[in-house]
């Protein structure tokens, strides 16, 4: 299955990237994406234990199936001001 993947603020500076679309196989989780994502680009491992994560513009957990032509956002915490 195909996924457009968004990354946001600091992570689209550490992978250069707005967005990049992925293959996966049916059944697969967002636990699954952000294996994929992390071994292409090590640093995000730094933020793993805080991204916000969204598929559809609904945030969800890791353990979240993702589905063919579905939109992941991956953001870091929100900070304000």
């Amino acid at each position: 299955m195909k996924l457009r993947v968004l990354f946001f603020s600091v992570l689209r500076d550490i992978t250069a990237a707005d967005e990049i679309v992925l293959e996966l196989p049916a059944g697969s989780t967002m636990a699954d994406l952000l294996l994929q994502i992390e071994a292409r680009w090590p640093k995000l491992r730094d933020w793993q234990n805080s991204l916000l994560l969204a598929l559809d513009q609904t945030y969800v957990k890791r353990d979240a199936l993702l589905h063919d032509g579905g939109e992941v956002a991956i953001m870091p915490p929100v900070q304000g001001g």
